[in-house]
Parts: C-alpha cells; structure tokens; sequence
C-alpha cells in the first residue's frame, strides 16, 4: 500500500489524526543528505532542561555542526547549538552541553557497533516536538567523497529534467 504523501515516514504506526496534530518540525539539518549517505534512522528522546525545551518550541536550533557520540553504553549529542531563552536570564542553560539521548539499549548497541567501523558516523537529520516532547531523528551514515557528491547532484538533475520533461508532455 502506497504511503500518504504528507504522512512521515518515521510514524508509521500512528493515526493520521495523531500526526497532523502534534508532529511539529523544528529544526532540520538538509546538509547531512549531501553530505552523507544515509544507512539507517532512529528516532531518540533528549534530555533537556527547561529553558532548553522552551527555545526549542521557539525553533532556536542548529543541528549543521551536531553529532552523536556513543561510549559507556550512553549516547550523546554534542555540538547541537540550543540558544539561550531569554527570559530564562541567569537560570539559562550553556547553548554548546552535551545532551543524553534516550535511546533502547538494542539501539545504542547498534549505533556502537556502526560507529566502530571505519566511515560511518552518527548525525542528526531533524529534530521535532511530538505530542509536545522534543525528539530527534538520527542516522548511521558514511561520509561522501566529493566525486560521490557530484554524482548524487547530477542524478537529481538528472531526475528532475526527466520529470520537466514528462510534465511538459502530458
């Protein structure tokens, strides 16, 4: 059965209902899709402080320069800048801290074992408040050569000008 084109493909087991309800995109992190190729998706809680949750729901994140370490059998995002909340003022959080992601123990051990071998690196591709907790798409992935970049840009080039092409038609 063919999926629903506005349905994500991360939720497939909620109802239509629930997802156009509450799944809000807040921040997503398009240069990890040229830049890496894209192996396997998870999708991780966060453990965040207060002021962090409220510039969230304010969208004040960067994911560009984010990545996920693995060690002790805890994963970790590092290098995600959260802005401070301003009416937070003294009680604020440190924009650049590392923060646990909350993850199944058979998936940590997953991306442990991606992470050791040699060219696959743990990124953030989005992060999005669900049913209003914030979550975080992330991805087993190998880095691109810049030859495989040019490639996978003249394949989309490619498939748009075929796609121009058939509209035009018909």
């Amino acid at each position: 059965m063919p999926r629903a084109p506005n349905r994500p493909a991360i939720l497939p087991a909620l109802g239509r209902q629930a997802m156009d309800d509450s799944l809000k995109v807040v921040a997503s992190n398009r240069k990890a899709g040229h830049d890496f190729e894209i192996l396997d998706k998870f999708e991780a809680g966060l453990a965040l402080l207060g002021s962090e949750i409220k510039s969230i729901r304010a969208g004040q994140v960067n994911l560009r320069e984010g990545y996920v370490l693995v060690d002790h059998r805890q994963a970790w995002l590092m290098d995600t800048h959260i802005s401070p909340y301003d009416p937070a003022s003294r009680m604020n959080h440190d924009p650049l801290r590392k923060r646990r992601l909350l993850l199944h123990k058979r998936e940590i051990l997953q991306l442990l074992e991606g992470q050791q071998q040699k060219g696959l690196a743990i990124v953030p591709l989005r992060m999005y408040l669900l049913k209003g907790r914030a979550k975080l798409e992330i991805a087993l992935a190998r880095g691109r050569k810049k030859y495989d970049k040019r490639q996978a840009i003249a394949k989309k080039d490619a498939e748009r000008e075929m796609r121009r092409a058939v509209r035009r038609r018909g």
